[in-house]
Order: C-alpha cells, then structure tokens, then sequence
C-alpha cells in the first residue's frame, strides 16, 4: 500500500513539474527556462527537479515526450476514425491546430525544434515525435490513394511530408506574426479541406 502511494505522489509531482515546464517554456522559451522558477511555480523543492528528471534537459525532453503521447493519442484517434470522411479528418486536424495554439503547445514544439538544431538529445527526441505524427498523415495518404485513384504525381511519403511541413510552417508563420502582414496560412489551410470536398464529390458522381 505504501509503495502504491509513494508511486502516486511521484506520478502527481511528474506532472505538477510538467505542466509547471509547460508554461515557462511559453511564456520564456527555452533560452529563459528556468529548472528553478518551473520548481518554485510547482510549488517543490529544486531538488524534486534533478531527482525525477536530472537536469533541464531531462525536464524538457520528458515534457516533449508527455505532450506528445497526448496529441499522438488525438491524432491516431481522428485519422483511424472511419466513420469520417478524410475533408471531415482535415477540418478536425485545422481545429486542433488552434486548440494547439490556445493551449501553448505550438510555442513549446518550436522551442523545442530551434532547441534542437543545436541539442542532438532533443533532436532525437523531436525527430521522434514528429514521425510518429507523420506516419499517421502517411497512412491516411494511403487511404486517399485508395478512395480517389492517385495522388497525382506525389507518394504518400511525399504527400505526408508536404502535410506535416505545411502545418509546421504555418505555425512558425503564426508565432513570428506573419500572418498579420498578409499571408494567410491557416486560412489556406482550411482551403485545402475545400479542395478535398471537391475531390470526394466527384469520386461520388462517377
């Protein structure tokens, strides 16, 4: 009984110091990301930092690593969802882009992305998670090969990658302000949605 509870305590303090990390490094990035201001917004000892997670690093990569088992979770449950039609999968995923900025998240997954080019552990670690988002966006490509015939000229790799790069770039767009100077990313976006509407109106009419 002991051990369940001691087990507990650590899985709340895990994540109180996570969600703690999650703020700072939107709100300060991860130049500004201080172990010892995420342990005093947790409301722990900086101590409590270096035993569950041994350095700053350690807090980020496992903070990457526990967001991005949810989203994965979010993503693998929409695009394996067949009672949706795949413009219905991409208005879901457009939707949860803004939930993903509202929430911080995508100030977090491109701190981590410029924290990278200069970290290999954390470039792992990206490299990871986004693959795993990719092969998701892959498969559903497949599909789509499968329901309208072809892809035109790209695979579903191509296709894949073009997607994930599309939603990435548009997310940097939108941190940097860019947005506000004329080019509308997320609107295009969404106008790709349209474009698989269309698509998927004239396999029906065949």
């Amino acid at each position: 009984m002991k051990l369940k509870q001691t087990t507990a305590k650590k899985a709340e303090t895990d994540i109180s110091l996570l969600e703690a990390a999650r703020k700072m490094l939107h709100d300060k990035g991860y130049a500004g990301l201080s172990t010892r201001d995420v342990a005093a917004a947790a409301g722990v000892p900086l101590s409590q930092i270096h035993y569950h997670f041994g350095s700053k690093q350690g807090l980020v990569l496992a903070l990457f690593e526990y967001l991005n088992v949810q989203l994965l979770g979010r993503q693998d449950a929409l695009f394996g969802d067949p009672t949706l039609k795949l413009s219905e999968q991409w208005d879901r995923a457009c939707d949860y882009l803004e939930d993903d900025i509202a929430s911080g998240y995508v100030r977090v997954l491109q701190e981590m992305i410029a924290a990278s080019w200069a970290d290999p552990a954390v470039a792992e670690i990206v490299r990871t998670g986004l693959m795993g988002w990719i092969d998701l966006i892959v498969d559903a490509a497949r599909r789509a090969k499968v329901e309208f015939g072809t892809l035109g000229p790209f695979s579903p790799e191509e296709f894949g990658a073009l997607v994930a790069n599309a939603f990435i770039g548009a997310e940097s767009l939108y941190l940097l302000g860019v947005e506000k100077k004329g080019s509308p990313a997320r609107l295009g976006l969404r106008r790709v949605g349209d474009l698989i509407r269309t698509l998927e109106a004239n396999t029906l009419a065949r």
